[in-house]
């Protein structure tokens, strides 16, 4: 008996040009951090870059949003990358997400630091809640209530993360370039046997 060999998916994210403000009323705007994808390829708690974006994605369109993915490259403060998103979002809405796996649902007409819903501990984030976080952005990108994704909570979360959370932080702030524009991205999700 073999063991199953177990598919791992890779994510190349391919600059299609500038990040401009978009149109279409239905259309939620994936706003990435400096380090998403590149350098870093994982969350805090090893889920793939490639399954978060996929997830995303998936929770976007089954409920009849559109997505479009940005890379922000001159901040890793995500409430400012949250907000820029939702500025250059034909609703009105973005999906902040930091590499970490820190995201924050938000909306243009917000003040910067308040936000729809707010995903704090990203060591409790799976592909299942990326998944309900895309599906509630794109019903909030048609002007419905969802009921906010229901969030877990550790207590022991923060103490056991915290070193390398903040290792992480300081990486992240280590790829964010000043002189360069947000861009808009082809996510490209490969799969590898």
């Amino acid at each position: 008996m073999t063991a199953a060999v177990e598919s791992v998916r890779t994510l190349t994210l391919r600059e299609i040009g500038p990040a401009e403000r978009g149109t279409r009323p239905e259309e939620v705007v994936i706003a990435l951090s400096p380090a998403f994808g590149d350098p870093f390829t994982k969350t805090i708690v090893e889920v793939p870059h490639a399954e978060v974006i996929r997830q995303l994605l998936a929770g976007i369109e089954e409920r009849g949003g559109v997505a479009r993915v940005i890379k922000v490259y001159r901040t890793a403060d995500l409430a400012a990358i949250a907000h820029y998103g939702a500025k250059l979002s034909g609703s009105g809405i973005s999906v902040g997400v930091l590499s970490r796996g820190t995201t924050v649902l938000h909306q243009r007409d917000l003040a910067r630091l308040s936000n729809l819903e707010l995903f704090p501990q990203a060591p409790l984030l799976d592909a299942e809640v990326f998944r309900m976080i895309g599906a509630n952005a794109a019903q909030y990108a048609q002007g419905q209530s969802p009921r906010p994704v229901p969030t877990r909570n550790d207590q022991m979360a923060r103490p056991r993360w915290q070193a390398k959370a903040a290792l992480l932080h300081l990486k992240e702030f280590e790829c964010i370039d000043h002189a360069r524009a947000a861009v808009e991205v082809e996510p490209i999700i490969t799969r590898v046997d």
